[in-house]
């Protein structure tokens, strides 16, 4: 199972937000790209880079873009991708992949349109059991709906997040997890939220999850990069 640490982006700074609320921020670094080029160097074969403001309504960050590639990092962007247009472009920027969540909730035909499905992510954030957009703050639609649309179109990535996980160490949604495997056997699973111990690698990756994504464990100190490479067999 790969790890993929998170590098969460708002005004600039690299942050992580609790449970997706922006009034509840942790402020780590004034420097992504330095932050994303340190766990390329610790061992990370991919970063999860999201454009926060992006994600709730702004234009997406372009630069941000530029200066991910131009240090050399192997990164996945999310946050404000919501047109095939958009998600084109920064593939063409040097995007290893995008990552659409709003357009998977609510046009996954979009999703499709993009044309690159192996770098194409759909991301599926889950609050009481609906798939949310627009930063989380929508109403959302029924997950096993927006499922069986998103297979229907040829989605071959999903990013499952357990919003209520999201940033509080306490472990992941395991039973969201295990219900979008037996709702989508086919699509490659990357897990997202809550993970606080190598325990919950542990038990990510014997779901058969494909990736994890690693966030605040991280930054908390929770564990090394390494220490999570070698639990999730990586």
């Amino acid at each position: 199972m790969q790890v993929i640490p998170a590098v969460d982006v708002l005004a600039g700074r690299v942050v992580r937000l609790r449970e997706g609320d922006y009034g509840q921020v942790t402020d780590y670094d004034a420097d992504p790209v330095a932050v994303a080029r340190r766990w390329m160097s610790e061992g990370a074969e991919l970063v999860h880079v999201v454009d926060l403001e992006a994600a709730r309504g702004a234009s997406p960050d372009r630069s941000l873009w530029r200066h991910l590639t131009g240090a050399g990092i192997r990164y996945q962007i999310g946050g404000g991708l919501r047109s095939a247009e958009l998600a084109r472009a920064a593939l063409a920027a040097g995007a290893e992949r995008v990552v659409m969540g709003t357009a998977a909730v609510w046009e996954p035909d979009l999703v499709a349109e993009v044309g690159e499905p192996d770098r194409v992510v759909a991301a599926v954030d889950v609050r009481g059991g609906k798939a949310r957009g627009i930063g989380w703050t929508d109403e959302g639609r029924d997950l096993a709906v927006v499922l069986q649309q998103l297979q229907a179109v040829g989605v071959r990535w999903l990013l499952v997040t357990g919003i209520e996980r999201d940033g509080t160490l306490e472990g992941p949604d395991l039973t969201l997890l295990r219900r979008v495997r037996e709702l989508a056997p086919g699509l490659s699973v990357i897990a997202s939220g809550g993970v606080g111990s190598l325990d919950d690698l542990a038990a990510v990756a014997e779901l058969g999850c494909e990736a994890v994504i690693v966030g605040k464990a991280l930054y908390e100190g929770r564990f090394r990069l390494a220490d999570a490479l070698a639990a999730a067999g990586a």
